[in-house]
């Protein structure tokens, strides 16, 4: 039985687990998924984003056409906070912002210094579902990024050592996003069967990024929702 972390007549968010995916796949092995779950529970719930299958955290769900259109437009303009958690192979130099940067007045606003790493992506066709930096072609697509400080890591899990536990957040919604950006980098998360070496896939037994908090203006009442989830690694 799925408890979702917020729930009214209007919309739930879940926490989904790593290796479950969002929606149904292809065969039917793949019909497990959390919104086939949910649905069992909430026969009105629709999709209204998703994450990767070994991701894990807060997903959520619409109750009514309306509220999944009015979630999406949110979606699609920005205008929800996500944030992730991530643990990566080695300890990521800061790179701050100039002042006068285009996007600076779009960093996150929680008193501490974020680098961005700005680099466009798109489907590696003759590789899929992997996705590649394309200057010419690819879409744009930025990712915040910061190491953890040791206040906030201090009652997490002890990490391997040489590694960074980071928050990530996505300006934009690119697939694969943050797992390229921080492989780009020349850090890649923990567990990534994707685009970690095999070296570094094998410091984690799962892909090591959880979306841990999720804000959102209610599409209903105007509230402003702020959900947390904790580290789940």
């Amino acid at each position: 039985m799925l408890i979702p972390d917020y729930i009214d007549e209007h919309l739930l968010v879940l926490n989904k687990p790593s290796g479950l995916l969002c929606v149904p796949g292809r065969g039917d092995d793949k019909q497990d998924c959390l919104s086939a779950r949910a649905q069992l529970q909430w026969p009105d719930a629709l999709v209204v984003h998703r994450l990767d299958q070994p991701t894990s955290g807060l997903v959520v769900m619409a109750r009514s056409l309306a509220v999944q259109r009015a979630l999406g437009d949110a979606f699609a303009a920005r205008t929800v906070r996500k944030r992730y958690t991530a643990v990566v192979c080695g300890t990521p130099a800061a790179q701050p912002l100039a002042p006068g940067h285009a996007l600076h007045a779009a960093m996150p606003q929680d008193g501490h210094a974020w680098s961005l790493v700005d680099l466009p992506l798109i489907t590696d066709w003759e590789r899929r579902p992997l996705q590649r930096v394309d200057w010419e072609i690819g879409k744009p697509s930025q990712t915040w990024w910061r190491a953890m400080s040791a206040d906030e890591a201090a009652a997490l899990p002890t990490m391997p050592a040489g590694c960074t536990r980071l928050w990530l957040e996505p300006l934009t919604g690119r697939t694969h996003q943050l797992r390229l950006h921080m492989q780009a980098i020349g850090h890649a998360i923990l567990g990534d069967g994707l685009y970690a070496s095999a070296a570094v896939q094998a410091m984690a037994p799962r892909l090591l990024l959880q979306a841990q908090q999720l804000g959102f203006a209610h599409p209903v009442t105007g509230q402003w929702l702020d959900c947390r989830l904790a580290a789940d690694f």
